[in-house]
């Protein structure tokens, strides 16, 4: 039954840094192929087909919030869903991720992408996330998310996934305006829908720029970092609480943390603790829990959750999650110990 969303959620406290008693929990792709629910949907249907039909990724989204009782519901959807009225044409290969049919190697490529209007183009999510946030408790929050401008142009250019990101340096590189004029309409469309999904529903929305890892410092601060920062301007503007998500970025995550965002999402490659020291406790953060560690035995698994939280030392904004995605592998038990053990957590 629906409910109105007068009520705060407790995950929004996080992003005002108030007090809480214990830190909100959520998972990254917590919807997905660990769940026996999801795996009987995508027996008859694609990812594509899902994130299309608004009533089915309304499902699908909601599924981990009833069985693991997590703070907060992210919109099933994938990162590339812009890109198709843009002009880009991709399919998903199994165990491969996407690939890229008309990938972007010169100039008439970005000419011909379009600016694109959320509202029409990608009103399927947008009613999605109306429809779940019907169905939510007004005390769990919506979560909105897209790409981020550097990791959607790396697909774009390499076409599909890169271990090396070769051509997509070499642009950057060899044709910097070519670059800039890729990254501003990706900024530009990135923009729209995040706010857009605000508009549907979402109380938070997340930036994931899960390929930055691949540049350094200086490329990321050159390339990469004013259109993230556009982004995270207007989202500030306009009133919506933010999560600035990276992987592979501890040698920078001063620069992460500058480009914006009210909470700031770290692996598992460098301490939450040290994170925490590094962006400042003036912000939130993210993480970091390995999701590998949820393939281990229980005890190690309590262990690593008790440390994590011991290292957030119960300062206000830290949202407990993985410092990535949930693995396909991941017993569903685990995931429910890892709520269960930072619902009992008290300071």
């Amino acid at each position: 039954m629906a409910q109105s969303t007068a009520i705060k959620p407790f995950f929004l406290k996080a992003f005002h840094r108030e007090a809480t008693p214990r830190p909100p929990v959520w998972f990254m792709r917590q919807a997905g192929r660990y769940m026996k629910e999801y795996r009987n949907i995508r027996e008859k249907y694609s990812i594509l087909e899902i994130c299309k039909n608004p009533e089915l990724a309304c499902e699908v989204t909601l599924q981990p919030v009833r069985k693991l009782g997590v703070d907060a519901a992210i919109i099933f959807a994938d990162i590339l869903l812009p890109m198709e009225p843009m002009g880009i044409q991709f399919s998903f290969s199994k165990g491969e991720g996407p690939s890229i049919q008309n990938p972007i190697r010169q100039a008439s490529d970005i000419e011909q992408l379009k600016i694109i209007d959320p509202k029409e183009d990608l009103k399927s999510t947008l009613k999605a996330l109306k429809l779940v946030r019907q169905e939510l408790s007004p005390e769990t929050a919506l979560i909105g998310f897209a790409g981020a401008p550097f990791t959607l142009a790396s697909y774009l250019i390499e076409g599909g996934h890169s271990d090396h990101y070769l051509k997509t340096k070499a642009m950057m590189h060899q044709q910097p305006d070519l670059w800039k004029k890729l990254m501003e309409k990706l900024t530009r469309v990135t923009s729209d829908y995040l706010l857009a999904q605000a508009n549907a529903g979402a109380q938070v929305v997340q930036l994931f720029d899960s390929w930055a890892g691949a540049l350094n410092a200086d490329d990321y601060r050159k390339f990469v970092f004013p259109y993230s920062q556009s982004i995270f301007e207007r989202l500030r503007s306009s009133g919506i609480p933010s999560i600035h998500f990276s992987t592979g970025t501890a040698e920078f995550l001063d620069l992460i943390r500058e480009a914006g965002g009210n909470v700031i999402g770290i692996d598992w490659r460098i301490s939450l603790k040290k994170a925490w020291e590094i962006i400042g406790h003036n912000v939130g953060i993210q993480g970091n829990l390995d999701p590998s560690c949820l393939l281990a035995p229980i005890p190690a698994i309590r262990s690593q959750i008790q440390d994590i939280l011991e290292q957030a030392e119960g300062r206000p904004g830290h949202v407990f999650n993985l410092g990535h995605g949930v693995l396909p592998e991941t017993p569903e038990e685990n995931l429910k110990l890892v709520v269960e053990e930072v619902k009992k957590w008290r300071q």
